[in-house]
């Protein structure tokens, strides 16, 4: 009985010890492997940290020099903008400046022409005076002749008149030609600033003819964009060109407008190219302008070049041709200067072969006559006398300076070309066609001028020459004396004034001639 329980419970008994020790070591196996893993674990959380570490500051170090770059960048670009509105600013003041000193100036030059002016009313008054003074000596000869003459009363008077009546025409007239010759000479130079002055603040007619172009639009819409938001797009375009755009309600078109006619080509060219692209913005607006105005100076540089090679001019500076070529953008009373210039040489040359003179002066002189046409507005005097400095200033020949210089008769012209230069410019300018004006009006101008000098008394003959631009009249020398000539050339040139419309000036030249004639026997 007792060998059958220990046969059965001693297995079950070492079973059950088997299945504690097991579990025991079971469970303590189990928490040495947590252990380890909790371990591991703590390891690569650690590892992570410090990577996450790592990988911030590397991305705190990167935004940091990104930062660093962008300011900097952006720093420079507003210095550079800066920098440009300082300059634009410094030029507005600058040109507000001299606009100012003009101003100022013009305002001196009326005050001294209206002094000037109430010169010559008190001067007329002391005439006035003298004039009543002379009828009170008249009146009083008058009473003398009565008294000592055995003429009548009558008769005296008329003989006295018909003598004082000379004497005095003679003395009144001497003395308005003293007073004017006087008035024209000190006020000559004022007025020539004061006009230049006020040409310059206000564009007549025939001036808005010759500084416009017109740029012609697809769209009206592009007007919007050309002007840009707040004008920033027109005022860039303006300030780089130096001209002026006029944006009105005209369909299809905006203007163009300034007195550089160079500037303005510049500025018309570059508009056309902007509204081709569509891109209208600032900088696209400096890119082209930039662009353009190469091409243009390209343009100006080989057209001089290919002048100086059609006619064989020789040792020309090349500042010289390159003002030959900008005057291919002149024109005058509708001629453009440069097919002009090239038609005075031509003309000169031809005129000097007949002449057997040297036909290459001839033909530089004439090249040359207009090419103070090409200066900046900015130079003073006439453009003879700026061509004649301008070619001094490059080495020219006397000879050429002053046929540049006498081609308008303001100096005296020195040699035979000076004649022939001058010449060749009448025959340009003065035929039918040439300038812009029909034939018809032309014909119907210069009879016009020969019917008003010929409607006076004692004109014999008058002629227009010069395309109109001088009327020579003719007079009969027993019926006009020497002191009325003045007198009737500045009559005839009222009525011209009042009643014909015309460019520029008229010169009125009044020519009396006295012939005495007699026989030997």
């Amino acid at each position: 009985m007792w060998s059958l329980i220990l046969a059965i419970g001693l297995p079950v008994v070492l079973g059950i010890c088997a299945f504690l020790v097991g579990h025991r070591v079971s469970r303590l196996t189990s928490r040495r492997k947590m252990a380890e893993s909790k371990r591991e674990a703590d390891a690569i959380l650690a590892r992570a940290r410090e990577e996450a570490s790592e990988l911030s500051r590397k991305a705190k170090a990167e935004w940091q020099e990104g930062w660093e770059k962008e300011r900097l960048k952006f720093e420079s670009e507003t210095a550079a903008t800066r920098r440009e509105l300082e300059r634009i600013e410094e030029k507005l003041t600058a040109r507000e400046s001299t606009q100012s000193r003009r101003d100022s100036v013009l305002t001196q030059k009326e005050s001294n022409l209206i002094r000037k002016e109430r010169e010559i009313t008190s001067r007329d008054k002391i005439l006035k005076a003298k004039m009543e003074r002379l009828d009170q000596l008249i009146a009083l000869e008058n009473s003398r002749l009565e008294r000592f003459s055995g003429l009548s009363v009558e008769e005296a008077r008329k003989e006295l008149f018909r003598n004082l009546e000379n004497q005095a025409r003679l003395e009144a007239a001497q003395m308005m030609k003293d007073i004017k010759d006087e008035a024209k000479g000190r006020a000559e130079s004022e007025a020539r600033e004061i006009i230049v002055a006020a040409i310059q603040r206000c564009a007549v007619s025939h001036a808005a003819e010759t500084t416009v172009s017109v740029v012609n639009l697809p769209s009206d819409e592009l007007k919007g964009r050309i002007i840009g938001r707040e004008g920033r797009n027109i005022r860039t375009f303006e300030t780089l060109t130096g001209t002026e755009v006029m944006i009105d309600d005209t369909p299809g078109a905006i203007i163009i407008s300034g007195f550089d006619p160079v500037r303005r080509e510049v500025a018309r060219i570059a508009m056309e190219k902007l509204v081709q692209d569509g891109r209208i913005h600032p900088a696209r607006i400096e890119e082209l302008v930039a662009q353009t105005i190469e091409e243009t100076e390209n343009l100006i540089k080989t057209t001089g070049e290919s002048v100086v090679l059609e006619f064989g001019v020789v040792g020309l500076q090349d500042d010289l041709a390159r003002m030959l070529g900008r005057l291919k953008f002149r024109t005058s009373y509708g001629q453009n200067v440069l097919l002009h210039s090239k038609e005075v040489a031509y003309l000169a040359s031809l005129m000097a072969q007949e002449l057997d003179l040297d036909p290459a002066i001839a033909k530089r002189a004439g090249l040359l006559h207009d090419i103070g046409k090409a200066a900046d507005h900015s130079v003073e005097g006439t453009h003879a006398k700026i061509g004649a400095d301008l070619a001094g200033k490059y080495g020219e020949d006397q000879v050429i300076v002053n046929a540049i210089a006498a081609h308008h008769e303001e100096v005296t012209a020195e040699s035979p070309y000076a004649f022939l230069v001058a010449a060749a410019d009448s025959i340009s300018g003065s035929r039918p066609g040439a300038r812009r004006e029909s034939f018809e009006a032309y014909i119907k101008r210069i009879e016009s001028l020969e019917m008003i000098a010929s409607s006076f008394p004692g004109v014999e003959k008058a002629y227009a020459i010069q395309a109109g631009r001088e009327i020579r009249v003719l007079v009969e020398p027993d019926k006009v004396a020497d002191h009325d000539a003045s007198d009737l050339a500045a009559k005839v040139a009222s009525q011209i004034q009042s009643e014909l419309k015309y460019p520029g000036q008229i010169k009125v030249m009044v020519v009396r001639e006295t012939r005495a004639v007699d026989y030997a026997r």
